[in-house]
């Protein structure tokens, strides 16, 4: 009887998540037949369009824009706010113009200002934080799919930082390093930069004209948006269906496609356990070739990762797995055509996620095992498009070590492109990186999304996938599937999903956070922006609620119920996150578990009450900081949890930080404290020249951690990394006195050389 009506449920399930898919897939086909263009001012028109103007003089990029060409060839136009008055002309003028000659695209931004001594820039460094700043953004859709972008940003200090969207989330991964230059100057009416942007950096489909474009710009002390196109509060930057167009963009030169990379490594470490000091100096090369224009071959031999920064510390006070993000440059490139649909739907920022996702492939499993390295002696990859199609291959081969063989890993991935935003995808995984084990992972997945509900300017996104691990003797019980659809809006956010993940579900380079459980989540915001309350730009009130069922037993494993009725954000920059939140919580243990050394919980039911009071001030300051302090209920008893962070900044060279973050638990079974500090020390001499210091404790492993940096572009393309890692153990629980562990220096030099 259990399992008819555990079939019943999966069937009504079923049925529910089949007539979504069609009501969507409906829904799509005709917002894409009916919808019309929309201008920046939300008005319906055709789509905002440039050409750029072609150049034979030569542009010396020095952030003064006084070659002949800036000031005769046409500017792109005025842009329009977004915020805070949504549709108006901006308070401060922008002029953008485009160029370009076979090799480069160059764009020049004058920023004015009218007030020039106000203008905010605190950043400096590559791929430094300037969401803080005031600064400029533009993406470029390079196969026109309205999907798949570049993104460049910069500030008045000039600071490099470029990614690759990921559509499936509309976030930049900006670990992603590409080879271009610009340069930014502060002026007495506001700043100026001037940019290059080699051709032969980017993927573009050959004889096309046409790309897809989109500028921004913020003006932090007013908490200013101003956008060239799609400037609605609805959409996304990041949203490329809503991007504008630059034509005349043929005849561009990527030479043969090939780019060389070769790199010199070299390390010295000194083990603390034997006394013995190592030295390793190893060659390597990585090349990057376009096939054709629109497919890209990467290799890379004799792998070397020693530009890669360390990972944060994180306290595991829960019963399943932490996540680290991947940050390895050859992992990086393309990034965005492996992703799946098993991951997210990504909550409205400051909201908990889900805590279910599945990545089909994880990178991370690669070259890493139980903390340890594992080298690479070589990796290929091949990502592209093919006419509608999105491919991605990819194989790694790992290196003998003492604690594992040698290991082959394969991915391949296709996205079908469909409608005006959505695609329909596979995935096929080969490897497993734990001794003597082999594991292959199947999948399809499907996202339907568009920006034109019935007709209306609101986003819709629907999400679906299905996949089956496949591992030495197991044979049911092993597959992953679930929908997702979200309704991402400025002033209303909802969200619905399923997702189920057997208990022999295994992904071999995979990341799985849980197991045996069906997970329900529903949750809704409503974010009004008043007109004028308090300096409040906008309001964020948020329920959301998470439930897990074990699929062994159909009993709740745990569940989750998120209230957040006070959130403030002001357009001074300061923030209000939490006054009142509350969560009410549930955990059933099926089996005891070590929440910290010595202190056991035992089997059975906990329910929790916590409350939560968090600030944040605007960064723009020389002294900024944040504090969250979260209290109540904890497992069988109480505790009280503190993050606290100070920064000071002495703009745009030295920023300073500390953090610490502390759980006091008080339980029947024991009490404990949690404790992580972070402190970094930046000092940036140049854009191109940077010296980055983090140290790191935490009183899990007493571990103190210093890792200090330097990065040297000698020109772009060109670096010099230089590390140096030291150890320290703390003796005993209390003391203060901390015992040498390992030290290594490492150097890293790379030479790019394009064909």
């Amino acid at each position: 009887m259990g399992r008819y009506s555990e079939l019943q449920r999966s069937f009504r399930s079923g049925n529910i998540t089949i007539g979504l898919v069609l009501f969507l897939v409906g829904l799509c086909v005709s917002q894409s037949r009916a919808a019309t263009p929309v201008s920046p001012t939300g008005t319906e028109s055709d789509v905002r369009s440039v050409e750029v103007t072609t150049t034979s003089e030569k542009i010396t990029i020095d952030g003064i824009l006084d070659e002949t060409i800036w000031s005769v060839a046409p500017k792109i136009g005025d842009l329009i706010q977004r915020q805070p008055d949504t549709g108006e002309a901006p308070s401060e003028r922008t002029e953008v113009i485009l160029l370009r000659d076979a090799d480069n695209l160059y764009i020049g931004v004058t920023a004015y200002d009218s007030e020039p001594d106000k203008v905010i820039s605190t950043q400096m460094e590559r791929d430094g934080n300037i969401w803080s700043d005031d600064y400029i953004q533009f993406m470029l859709d390079t196969f026109h799919d309205k999907r798949n972008a570049y993104y460049f940003g910069t500030n008045p200090a000039g600071a490099l930082v470029e990614g690759l969207l990921l559509p499936h989330a509309q976030i930049v991964n900006t670990n992603w390093d590409a080879i271009w230059d610009l340069r930014a100057k502060r002026t007495d009416e506001g700043w100026t930069v001037e940019i290059a942007l080699p051709f032969k950096s980017l993927s573009f489909p050959d004889g096309q004209s046409v790309w897809g474009f989109n500028f921004l710009r913020h003006i932090y002390r007013k908490q200013e948006e101003d956008r060239w196109t799609g400037a609605r509060l609805e959409t996304n930057f990041y949203q490329m269906s809503e991007a504008g167009e630059i034509t005349n963009m043929t005849g561009l030169n990527q030479g043969i496609g090939l780019d060389a990379r070769p790199f010199v490594a070299s390390s010295w470490l000194h083990n603390k356990d034997t006394g013995k000091d190592e030295f390793d100096f190893e060659p390597g090369l990585d090349v990057f070739y376009n096939i054709t224009p629109s497919l890209r071959f990467t290799g890379t031999i004799n792998t070397d990762f020693g530009e890669t920064d360390v990972d944060a510390r994180q306290i595991n006070l829960t019963r399943f797995s932490l996540f680290f993000p991947e940050k390895r440059s050859f992992f990086l490139e393309d990034v965005g055509v492996f992703e799946f649909a098993s991951t997210g739907p990504r909550p409205p920022g400051g909201l908990p996620g889900a805590g279910a996702d599945v990545f089909p492939f994880f990178s991370r499993r690669i070259g890493l095992l139980d903390g340890q390295e594992v080298p690479i002696d070589g990796g290929a990859k091949l990502t592209g498009k093919v006419g509608q199609t999105e491919v991605g291959l990819f194989g790694v081969r790992t290196g003998d070590t003492a604690f594992v063989e040698s290991k082959n890993f394969v991915v391949g991935r296709f996205k079908q492109n469909i409608f005006e935003e959505s695609y329909v995808g596979g995935i096929f995984t080969d490897g497993n990186p734990s001794p003597g084990k082999s594991s292959n992972t199947y999948g399809v997945d499907m996202r339907l999304a568009t920006s034109r509900l019935f007709g209306q300017q609101r986003n819709m996104i629907f999400d679906a996938y299905g996949l089956k691990s496949d591992n030495d003797g197991v044979s049911d019980d092993d597959m992953s599937y679930g929908f997702s659809a979200r309704y991402p809006n400025d002033k209303w956010d909802g969200v619905v999903a399923l997702r189920e993940i057997q208990q022999n579900f295994d992904p071999g380079i995979g990341f799985v956070q849980r197991r045996d459980v069906r997970m329900y989540r529903l949750g809704g915001s409503y974010n009004p922006r008043p007109k004028d309350y308090m300096g409040v730009q906008q309001m964020f009130h948020d329920v959301y609620y998470t439930r897990f069922e074990s699929l062994d037993t159909g009993q709740l494993e745990s569940s989750e119920l998120y209230i957040a009725p006070f959130d403030w954000h002001f357009k001074s920059g300061d923030s209000l996150h939490a006054l009142a939140d509350w969560v009410h919580g549930f955990e059933r243990l099926s089996e005891p578990f070590e929440i910290s050394p010595g202190v056991i919980l035992p089997m059975g039911d906990y329910e929790t009450d916590r409350s939560r009071i968090s600030f944040a001030s605007a960064r723009k300051r020389p002294f900024s900081g944040s504090i969250v302090f979260s209290y109540g209920d904890f497992w069988s008893g109480s505790s009280e949890e503190i993050s606290t962070s100070v920064a000071y900044n002495l703009p745009p060279h030295f920023r300073f930080t500390f953090s610490a973050n502390q759980t006091f638990a008080d339980l029947p079974q024991g009490k404990f404290t949690a404790r992580i500090l972070t402190s970094t020390l930046n000092l940036a001499v140049s854009p191109r020249l940077t010296f980055s210091n983090l140290a790191q404790y935490d009183n899990r492993s007493r571990n103190l951690g210093w890792q200090s940096r330097v990065r040297w572009t000698l020109k772009p393309g060109n670096d010099l990394f230089l590390s140096f890692n030291q150890g320290w153990i703390n003796e005993d629980t209390g003391s203060l006195r901390f015992i040498a562990q390992n030290t290594k220096i490492a150097a890293k030099f790379q030479y790019t050389i394009r064909f």
